[in-house]
């Protein structure tokens, strides 16, 4: 079990300990994980974190979740250029693709805006409910919900890495 949670949030001295860390124990009885705040489901997350062998060393979870950082980095690659080529049907794959991802660790905004930019580029309204046939409109939709996007991965991204003492980013 992580004995100090505020010292598993950070990866050095130098950092700031994330906020929201308790002790206390979650309704699935468990005890050691912290709270994201709105980031991360801990509800979800904590299922993945069940699935390790040792707390310690935490080899299963860190493992899936080292390999999505890589999997959404190469995603954002192939959404900048699907934008640059106006490619409304790829963009939606690619958010649906990405949706599924961070749904399984419980990324609760990243899967969010994956989710908007699957319905714009099917040209529908955020919700998936109401047709958007403008293209031209549909494109600045997915510009937008793009920066957010990266911004909330970049959060979630900071927030894991210090969970898991990764000092590569």
């Amino acid at each position: 079990m992580i004995k100090d949670l505020n010292m598993a949030a950070r990866h050095d001295s130098q950092e700031a300990p994330l906020t929201g860390y308790s002790s206390a124990q979650s309704d699935a009885g468990s005890i050691g994980v912290p709270d994201f705040g709105d980031n991360i489901d801990l509800m979800t997350f904590e299922q993945i974190l069940e699935m390790d062998d040792d707390e310690e060393e935490r080899e299963f979870s860190s493992s899936i979740v080292f390999g999505f950082f890589e999997q959404a980095e190469n995603t954002f690659k192939s959404m900048d250029a699907s934008l640059a080529k106006k490619d409304l049907d790829t963009l939606s794959s690619l958010g649906h693709f990405l949706k599924g991802s961070s749904a399984t660790l419980g990324l609760t905004k990243v899967k969010d805006s994956c989710e908007k930019i699957q319905h714009y580029g099917a040209h529908k309204d955020e919700t998936g409910n109401t047709a958007v046939p403008d293209s031209g409109t549909c494109l600045e939709r997915i510009k937008t919900t793009m920066v957010a996007l990266k911004r909330d991965y970049s959060e979630a991204e900071s927030i894991l890495r210090r969970f898991y003492h990764d000092q590569s980013n």
